[in-house]
């Protein structure tokens, strides 16, 4: 027997199972990354009930980084982690006790698939900043704007990190019409030829040709110019005003009328 008591062959499988810990937690399914702008968000199921998850983002040529350390949530903000962008990702759902008894061995976990935020990031909408029609169709918009950061302070756009991979195609074609047209640029603004007599609606995509999926971005609001318009709208509100007045002196007149009438 023991200093405690117990038998030598109890107490050896107690000090075992201490060191072994508990591996019957269940591990995070259902894994995916969400990821825009490079903003990355890691999800997973299910809700853990009497223990913790934290996550593990392991690089290939990197060094492994802890994220959301002991949390009851199923979704990570993994951004600062991935700041190399380029670096091919796996992440690891470790299944935890808050005891620590768990620290003797590695805690059962599930692994994501492989994520290279350079070519599987979303890229989000552009900004259209200024637009004008004459006889060309002027269009000015801005690159989304990535949680990276300069040193000075100022956020990274998505052209800072793509550089000459990063392009924006422009769909545009005549209101009230189903016939579209594009035109591409490497640059932030268009200046398409158009009909000045006709207006015209259009939006705006981010591309990045070189990838094999995801290559193009999600789309900008559309809009549409107002020059063939306007002098249309004016003849219309100049005529509605008229008639809206000889509407109202014919019913001056039509009370005027009966009033005489039922005086007499």
């Amino acid at each position: 027997c023991g200093a405690l008591g117990w038998p030598r062959a109890v107490q050896l499988m107690m000090l075992f199972s201490v060191f072994k810990g508990n591996t019957e937690l269940p591990t995070a399914v259902n894994i995916t990354w969400s990821s825009i702008n490079f903003k990355t968000i890691l999800q997973w199921q299910p809700k853990p009930s009497g223990y913790f998850y934290t996550v593990e983002i392991h690089g290939q040529t990197s060094d492994t980084k802890k994220k959301c350390t002991l949390t009851t949530e199923t979704e990570c903000d993994v951004t600062d982690a991935l700041r190399n962008v380029k670096e091919t990702y796996t992440a690891h759902i470790l299944s935890v006790q808050s005891t620590g008894m768990d620290n003797f061995e590695e805690p059962p976990f599930a692994s994501s698939e492989k994520f290279t935020p350079y070519n599987q990031t979303v890229l989000g909408k552009p900004e259209i900043q200024h637009y004008t029609q004459d006889s060309k169709l002027n269009i000015v918009f801005q690159d989304p704007l990535t949680p990276y950061m300069f040193p000075n302070g100022s956020f990274q756009s998505i052209r800072d990190i793509f550089k000459h991979d990063l392009e924006y195609k422009l769909y545009y074609w005549k209101d009230q019409s189903s016939g579209k047209k594009d035109a591409t640029t490497k640059s932030n603004t268009f200046e398409i030829s158009v009909d000045n007599k006709n207006n015209y609606c259009f939006y705006i995509q981010a591309i990045i040709p070189s990838r094999r999926e995801n290559r193009t971005g999600q789309e900008s609001m559309v809009l549409c110019t107002s020059v063939g318009r306007t002098i249309l709208d004016g003849m219309y509100l100049v005529n509605y005003v008229m008639l809206s007045l000889a509407l109202q002196e014919k019913s001056a007149l039509i009370f005027e009328y009966i009033s005489y009438f039922l005086e007499v």
